[in-house]
Formats: C-alpha cells, structure tokens, sequence
C-alpha cells in the first residue's frame, strides 16, 4: 500500500495557518506529500521548503480571486493538488491548513486504510471532528459545526473536491455523486478558529472575499481591528490532549478567551437536536456529503 498526502496554502504566515503542523501531522504515515503553495503575499513558499524532508513535492500555482461562487477557487486548488499525485499511490490523504491529526490515530487511520485497500466499493474514509473555538481550550458544539467528513480517499482523478473544499465527489451527474465510505474512529482536529484576534480579523476579511465583494465582506465581518470571539457560542470544554505537533503553538498563545458552557442557551432547535442525538446517535438534518457502507 502506497499513501499519498496532500493540500493547498496560500498565505500562511500572513493569517498565520499552522499549515507546517497540518502537514508533519499526518506525515510519517504518507509515502508521498504534494502540497499546491499558490502564489502569496508572504514567504509561504519557503516555510513549506523550510520541512525539508524528501517526502514533499511542491506545486507553485495561483489563485483566481475572481471566482466567488460559494468558495469555488478552494476547491480548485484542492484539485490541482489531488490531480498531480502520480497514479502508483493507493490512498490520498487530505488535510486542510488549519486542520491536524494526533499522533495516537495514526495507527488506526493506517490500519483502516489497509484493512479497506482491496474493497473497491469503499471509495474514502470518514473521519470525526474536533473543531476548536476561541482558544485551545473549547470546542465548538452548536449545529453549524459538521460532525464528519472525507480526508481520504482512493487516487481516482473523476474524484473531484466539492462546493468550498470541504469534503469530495466524484463525476456523475450535474453535481457529481456521493462517495461511499467507511467510518474511522478518528478525529482531525481543525483549528481555523483559534488564533489571534487581530490575525483572525484580518483571516475573516481575506477568506470572506472568496464567497462576497469587498462591500458585502464589510457588512459581514465589519470593520473593526481586531475579531471579538463570542463567549456566549454553545461550546465545551475540551479534556484530551492535542497533537504533539501542535504543542510549541498552544504554549505561545498570547491573548484570554473564557467561556462558561454551563451558562450557554441553546436554541430550542438545537436542544431538541442534541436530545436526539445523544439517544440515538442521529443528528436530525445532518449534511451528509457521503454514503456510508
């Protein structure tokens, strides 16, 4: 069995994306890294040159920023990193910049992607989230965080990465179909949201003028300097351990977030949906982007 990670940056020292982290992350179980550094305002490029291990293959590119469908561009990176994965790789294992992998689920990832190598109905593996919020300490808990998604997923190029890059597809349709999957008990740990406020203000302004104009990016993110994180979003404290990768990060974090969930008012929707859940298992209304096998 052959793996192949992947992903894509742009900027990462700029929005300061722990895109190093994501990458070392996931690394000692890939054979094979290709990473699509777009063209960037900062030294994006040298600080993915700066890992320096003979693993990783880089593919220079620019973005469109004229593409503000629904976050297509992201999507389209993505595919240019996935679609240049040499074909003697099995597997291809996706991460995010902002996105990362404890060291103690590489076995099971490794594992299932060898227990599933010869199935060639299982098309990608599923994976849970941990998304943190504020600081390093809370997880977001309301509805809009997803509870799932793909990461892996085999080297077929009618694959292709859906809507913002979220999860995956393949051709078929006008919209593609779902890939069937098999579930791993792993998590990715995305950490999009924690960072400091000054630098997440700016991440908002940039990251937003992918899906808005420049005047509809002020309406929604506003114009102040620095990023209030809302103490009131439904959250919970989180009681494990982080990626070792990520620890000289953690220790660095130089501004306060606090949040009392006990105090948090969920929405009735939400209380109602979480009942549910935690009897059965099921989220009602749940975006699914995948068949489970």
């Amino acid at each position: 069995m052959k793996v192949a990670g992947f992903t894509f940056v742009r900027n990462a020292l700029r929005y300061d994306y722990p895109i190093v982290e994501a990458i070392t992350s996931i690394l000692p179980i890939c054979d094979y890294f290709l990473v699509a550094v777009g063209k960037s305002d900062d030294d994006t490029l040298a600080l993915v040159r700066s890992i320096s291990d003979p693993k990783i293959h880089i593919l220079e590119t620019e973005w469109d920023d004229s593409l503000r469908e629904g976050g297509r561009v992201l999507a389209l990176e993505t595919d240019k990193a996935f679609q240049a994965i040499p074909a003697e790789y099995d597997w291809c294992f996706y991460i995010q910049g902002d996105e990362c992998v404890h060291e103690d689920d590489l076995p099971v990832i490794r594992d299932g992607m060898e227990l599933w190598l010869h199935d060639v109905d299982t098309e990608g593996l599923l994976f849970r989230y941990r998304h943190f919020y504020g600081s390093f300490d809370f997880m977001g808990m309301s509805r809009r965080w997803y509870r799932r998604e793909i990461r892996i997923v085999r080297n077929n190029k009618n694959i292709f990465s859906y809507r913002d890059a979220q999860g995956f597809r393949k051709k078929g349709g006008t919209s593609g179909k779902k890939l069937t999957v098999r579930f791993l008990q792993a998590h990715i740990h995305h950490y999009g949201w924690v960072r400091n406020p000054g630098l997440q203000q700016q991440k908002q302004l940039s990251f937003k003028r992918l899906w808005l104009t420049d005047d509809d990016v002020v309406k929604h993110v506003g114009t102040a300097e620095t990023f209030v994180y809302d103490g009131s979003e439904p959250l919970q404290r989180y009681e494990g351990t982080h990626p070792k990768v990520m620890q000289p990060r953690i220790k660095a974090q130089n501004w306060q977030f606090e949040s009392d969930p006990s105090k948090v008012r969920w929405p009735l929707k939400d209380r109602l949906s979480r009942w549910v859940e935690t009897l059965t298992g099921w989220r009602p209304g749940e975006y699914r982007n995948y068949r489970m096998r």
